[in-house]
């Protein structure tokens, strides 16, 4: 999230910021989040909707989904035990282009105290589910909403590791601007690499484009027409597979909050960025 969100964490350095206006989390190695390359980070955690990956195939007398059998990671922003362990999630890690950046931070909030990283985690589930039950094989990088981390750079592995079709980042701003509202797509810019250049472009055009086309509004303060190139975000500077980050929107504007805070209102978000992640699958 935009620097803006780390005013709500007194313990954090300010301005940390990583994947996006929000951000990650943690350290890898705090083992109960941090789950390994090929095992724990390639399923869903226990509680999740998601049906594994074996289950979520289909059946072999169904004719098969254009994505079926690729590869999604799925990153939902910082994370809930972030906030009770600052010299964690502030140690610097590596952040790209020669920089480092705090491991993570604790994500921003509504007014009436909705955590982002629990809004995150949410709709990430969500996203998994529906992707899940076309087929696709989704890995989290975060397996619950109670531990730390893992920290950007880790995030960014996990998805690489992975050989991912595409790594979509969940996150929601924290701009204290007036009438400040929308949602806006990041990615990496100027291209690090392959991955970086037209592939994370279309991506973050067709997640740009299902977002409007449900309904959202795009950002009146950041960005332009829903879109911003970043080079300070070190999910995106370190992935070598195609990634975009989705601001879904201001959790301080009280029409988002009160979007983001319901169950119906997250289902939303989900569906959009689930119908976006096939599209660009498919394309």
């Amino acid at each position: 999230m935009v620097a803006v969100r780390r005013a709500i964490a007194p313990l954090l350095l300010a301005g940390a910021l990583l994947l996006t206006g929000c951000s990650d989390d943690a350290p890898a190695a705090v083992p109960v989040t941090t789950p390994p390359p090929t095992s724990a980070a390639v399923t869903s955690p226990p509680s999740s909707p998601s049906p594994s990956p074996s289950s979520a195939s289909p059946s072999s007398s169904a004719p098969a989904a254009p994505a079926a059998g690729k590869v999604v990671v799925l990153d939902p922003g910082h994370n809930g035990g972030n906030a009770a362990h600052p010299a964690e999630i502030n140690r610097p890690v590596p952040a790209g282009r020669g920089q480092t950046k705090p491991c993570n931070t604790t994500g921003t909030a509504t007014n009436a105290g909705y955590p982002e990283h629990a809004f995150t985690f949410d709709v990430a589930q969500r996203v998994g589910k529906a992707l899940a039950d076309k087929g696709i094989r989704v890995v989290y990088t975060r397996q619950n909403d109670t531990g730390v981390g893992p920290c950007v750079d880790r995030r960014a592995a996990i998805g690489n590791e992975a050989d991912a079709d595409a790594v979509v980042s969940i996150h929601a701003d924290g701009s204290e601007a007036a009438g400040a509202t929308g949602f806006h797509v990041a990615y990496s810019s100027p291209a690090l690499n392959a991955a970086q250049g037209a592939p994370s472009t279309r991506l973050a055009q067709t997640l740009r484009d299902t977002l409007r086309t449900s309904g959202f509004t795009t950002a009146n303060y950041i960005g332009g027409n829903g879109l911003s190139a970043r080079a300070d975000l070190a999910g995106l500077n370190l992935s070598t597979r195609p990634a975009a980050l989705v601001e879904c929107g201001n959790m301080r504007n009280a029409a988002e909050a009160a979007r983001m805070t319901s169950a119906d209102g997250r289902q939303q978000y989900a569906a959009a960025i689930a119908a976006a992640i096939e599209a660009y699958l498919a394309g």
